[in-house]
């Protein structure tokens, strides 16, 4: 038995070519397709910029900061008025000249203690701690109050000059710019992110 014309044997497999329903095989390819990326997140090359929040927010603790250290110096160039003015606040006969001065000078130690952690805080917070935007927070906070208190006349104390009253005003307004400033979203957002980075070993 012969095969049709142009056709194939239909003893020897598929239809024959040429015939209704007859499709050529399909062309294989010999090449490779490029092997897919690995899945994971994609993280920035670097730490994102700080935010005019961040930098208005640090620069009024450190204005603050450096205010506090010049009403400091001034109220300690004049130890014997100070001594004086204190004594007769206290009106205590057995309070002394003497005590008030170690009083003084103890709480001037202890003062320049918490001015080097106050510094600390504020460059940890300017290099993306958030741990450090949060004690600033917390100390801005409570000097915003006790300022407030001070100067409605419940907070006692002992009056001070005029210039170093208008350092106290000024100290208030700049920390009250300050704990704003780091409280916006646009802050929290950056130190969200130098965390992320930390984390990430970027940073």
């Amino acid at each position: 038995m012969t095969s049709g014309e142009g056709g194939q044997d239909p003893r020897h497999g598929g239809p024959p070519q040429g015939r209704p329903g007859w499709q050529p095989p399909p062309q294989q390819g010999y090449g490779y397709a490029p092997a897919p990326s690995a899945p994971g997140p994609q993280l920035p090359p670097e730490a994102p910029e700080r935010p005019t929040t961040v930098r208005v927010g640090i620069g009024a603790f450190l204005a603050a900061f450096i205010l506090g250290l010049v009403a400091s110096v001034v109220q300690l160039s004049d130890v014997d008025g100070l001594v004086a003015q204190a004594s007769a606040a206290v009106d205590d006969p057995s309070v002394t000249e003497d005590v008030v001065r170690a009083g003084i000078v103890l709480g001037a130690v202890i003062g320049l203690l918490l001015t080097a952690l106050q510094a600390l805080f504020i460059w940890l917070a300017w290099k993306g701690r958030n741990w450090a935007r949060l004690v600033l927070l917390v100390l801005g906070g409570l000097s915003v109050l006790l300022g407030l208190s001070a100067r409605s006349g419940t907070g006692g104390g002992i009056a001070g000059s005029g210039f170093l009253d208008s350092l106290s005003v000024f100290s208030l307004l700049i920390t009250l710019v300050g704990v704003v400033a780091l409280a916006l979203r646009p802050s929290s957002d950056w130190y969200r992110a130098m965390t992320a980075c930390r984390q990430a070993g970027l940073r």
